[in-house]
């Protein structure tokens, strides 16, 4: 670890930084500026759209196409504008709406200004400030520890080891680590740009964009295309010139061949799917912190989630005391002494907070802050030592009747904590029974989720009798499949995972083995967590939801903040999810068609020296009304079902029948147009019908089923698409289907376009598909 810049001069720990002394440290430039934004500036949003490989080669072909002199041709462009200007929008008006939601959940912290505490943005945090860091507080930037009462951090993030660092006086503290135990005042010497996280980000690149599963399968398609695209269309080029002489029909022709290999409205499809879904859920409160975390929270199979805070609503209360040889006031003064020593804010620590009694009258010599490690905290005074923790970990040789007693307060659902008080020897003196309240709307969450085939696994530092009583009130198990993590000495637990449904007294870094163990078995996995204790865990998981306001250290490690703190939230983000992959998987194979049959046309016709049978200005058209339009019409469709995870397979069921049936129509045409001598605008505008006729059939295949909203988009684009085949002579050069001494091939082509496509499905799905390994 590097080391941390000691502080020139060592602010006041009683008054902190004044005013001015913050105003100087702000003109010198000093400031907490964060790097990292929740989302992508505007200027980048705009450059990401329109300077694309794609967009560069559109813009070539439009330049050559420009210099023939046939402007007509040029209208392929507007497709490619209305792309950028769509994915733009979008994307902006889902980067606004995160922006203004996520300053809900701007993080602050308490620092010392004036001699007095006050809230303060990270971003208007400055070099010396004096801050005040509690249990599941991130630390803000780098600094040194002023004074502790028994602070412990994780620095995982950063160095990748989660063993828990106690940190003295004079100590250094990192940004991007995270208190999980104790108080502390840290001063902060190397800010913003300067702290430790900050240099390390930009050592290897900043704002690295996670890809998704679906952008990899896209981008690996391009990639193949780029390395084809141009030699292809070259090739074509110069065989088409040899032959006809003419630069500008072979410029045309090979501009018709390369444009229709550019799947150019898929990756933008995508993308503006995604900002969609992350705009939806903003509205929802649900905040978005990436992109890619919405296709794979569609993609989970197994959900694992903390009880307290989620499926609870963490509102606890003490409802019984029990003592042993002290009065009730007696034990109620000391829990409530050692919530006042440690400083504990955490939900325990309120229920006693909430009894409203005088503490215990006691020095305090040495503070035991709690820890998820531990799971007890406390205080020393004058050599005794006063306890309050999970019964199971504090008590030493507990009688039977004590453990009888333990057990039935878990079995009827309470969290149960002892209070004890050690010098020579243990004495217990009571037990606290404290109840937490199951959500309301738990029970019909789950088992929503549950009949969506998503297994749910609760992973819980509480008694696994208590959490397997509070699962079974909601809904989640029979509350019999639970296991005691602190009895498990085998760290392999990968049987573990698949023969019990509820962990409890499971240390954090159980909870992060727990779930590599399920990934390890194949499985997705998702985690729901709101405290310092879920950190490792969330970060270990597929996808993870943090509860917010509870801990900084667990929003800041979540790809979704439920800031509404509605846990019923999650049918709907399961939802938007699955609605965008199951959209997007179902119109790509729409964009592919053209890019397939284009590929093999354009070796065809390098193989047969003849020019390609269209031209740009003929396909735009037909592009626009089967592919372009309907595609971010059908994006928008409700489509929850479980994704099938085939993706190529689901696209090329469609993708590569289509294609097929193009190019057997499209030689057909050239045979017959050679064999009866049809003029090139009779072929030409015969081949984009047939294409446009097939993309309907694949239309008609990829909308089922056909509600009324979908039968009236086809309907209205037919119509469009005949007009114009009837009027599109001199704005595409398309021939009119109206001309008598052709009109029954285009009737033919109509009528035996289904058919075939029909058997072309048929025979590769059986013959083909079925044989294939997708994986």
């Amino acid at each position: 670890m590097v080391k941390i810049k000691q502080p020139q001069t060592y602010t006041s720990l009683e008054n902190g930084l004044t005013t001015q002394q913050v105003d100087t440290q702000v003109q010198k430039g000093l400031i907490n500026v964060q790097i990292k934004k929740l989302s992508r500036p505007i200027p980048k949003i705009l450059a990401d759209n329109i300077f694309t490989l794609f967009n560069l080669l559109n813009v070539v072909i439009a330049g050559l196409i420009f210099w023939t002199g046939s402007y007509r041709n040029l209208f392929f462009l507007g497709p490619v504008i209305a792309n950028v200007i769509i994915g733009s929008y979008q994307e902006i008006r889902a980067k606004l709406t995160v922006d203004k939601i996520s300053l809900v959940n701007t993080s602050k912290f308490t620092v010392i200004r004036d001699g007095a505490e006050k809230q303060v943005d990270i971003d208007d945090l400055v070099e010396d400030d004096l801050v005040l860091i509690k249990r599941g507080d991130t630390m803000p930037a780098d600094g040194i520890v002023r004074s502790s009462n028994g602070l412990q951090t994780n620095e995982s993030g950063i160095t990748g080891e989660s063993d828990t660092i106690t940190k003295s006086t004079g100590d250094p503290v990192y940004s991007g680590s995270f208190a999980i135990a104790g108080l502390a005042k840290i001063q902060l010497t190397q800010v913003g740009h300067e702290s430790f996280v900050s240099k390390l980000s930009s050592a290897v690149g900043t704002d690295k964009r996670s890809v998704s599963v679906l952008m990899k399968i896209i981008n690996n398609i391009i990639k193949i295309l780029t390395y084809t695209i141009i030699p292809i269309g070259l090739l074509l080029f110069f065989r088409s010139f040899l032959r006809n002489g003419d630069v500008a029909q072979s410029i045309l022709g090979t501009s018709a061949s390369v444009i229709g290999m550019i799947p150019e409205g898929l990756v933008l499809l995508t993308s503006v799917a995604l900002a969609t879904g992350s705009y939806n859920l903003s509205k929802r409160n649900i905040l978005v912190r990436s992109l890619s975390a919405i296709e794979t929270l569609a993609r989970v199979d197994t959900l694992c989630l903390d009880k307290t805070g989620t499926i609870t609503t963490g509102n606890l209360t003490v409802k019984k005391t029990l003592t042993f040889g002290v009065t009730e006031e007696k034990l109620q003064a000391i829990a409530s002494r050692i919530v006042v020593a440690t400083q504990e804010t955490n939900a325990t620590a309120q229920a006693i907070a909430n009894l409203k009694v005088e503490p215990f009258s006691a020095v305090v010599d040495e503070v035991i802050p709690f820890s998820s490690e531990t799971k007890y905290s406390g205080f020393v005074s004058k050599g005794v030592g006063y306890l309050m923790g999970a019964p199971e970990f504090i008590i030493q040789n507990p009688t039977k009747e004590v453990t009888r007693t333990v057990q039935q307060a878990a079995q009827d659902g309470y969290r149960v904590i002892a209070i004890l008080q050690e010098s020579t020897q243990q004495n217990l003196l009571g037990l606290m029974l404290i109840a937490d309240e199951v959500r309301p709307q738990a029970p019909d969450t789950f088992n929503y989720l549950r009949n969506q085939g998503i297994d749910l696994k609760i992973i819980s530092g509480d008694n696994p009798v208590t959490v397997a009583n509070v699962a079974a009130q909601a809904g989640i198990s029979s509350g019999k499949d639970y296991i005691d993590m602190s009895t498990v000495k085998d760290n392999d637990y990968h049987d573990l995972v698949k023969q019990y449904k509820i962990f409890g007294r499971v240390l954090p870094t159980q909870k992060a083995d727990l779930i590599s163990a399920m990934q390890d078995n194949g499985l997705t996995v998702g985690m729901t967590g709101d405290g310092v204790n879920d950190v490792l865990a969330m970060r270990q998981s597929d996808c993870s939801v943090a509860i917010a306001g509870e801990s900084d250290a667990a929003e800041a490690s979540a790809d979704f903040v439920l800031l509404n703190r509605n846990f019923d939230s999650m049918i709907f983000m399961l939802n938007e999810g699955r609605r965008v992959i199951n959209n997007v998987e179902r119109v790509a194979s729409l964009f592919l068609i053209k890019t397939i049959y284009s590929v093999v046309l354009s070796i065809i016709f390098i193989i047969l020296g003849t020019g390609y049978p269209f031209q740009p200005s003929q396909l735009t058209p037909i592009n626009a009304l089967t592919v372009g339009i309907p595609t971010f019409l059908l994006a928008l469709e409700p489509n929850y079902t479980p994704p099938a995870g085939r993706f190529m397979r689901n696209v090329m069921e469609i993708a590569l029948p289509s294609a097929l049936c193009n190019i057997i129509f499209i030689i057909t045409i050239s045979v017959l147009g050679k064999h009866f001598n049809f003029n090139y605008d009779t072929t030409s505008t015969l081949s984009v019908f047939t294409i446009g006729i097939i993309g309907y059939c694949a239309l008609i295949s990829i909308s089922n089923p056909l509600f009324i909203r979908k039968q009236v988009m086809i309907g209205i684009s037919f119509v469009l698409f005949i007009v114009t085949f009837i009027f599109g002579h001199t704005a595409f050069g398309i021939e009119s289907i109206l001309n008598l001494q052709y009109t029954y091939l285009f009737v033919a082509i109509f009528l035996t376009a289904w058919p075939l496509f029909m058997f072309m499905r048929e025979v590769l799905g059986r013959r083909v598909f079925s044989r294939i390994n997708w994986k």
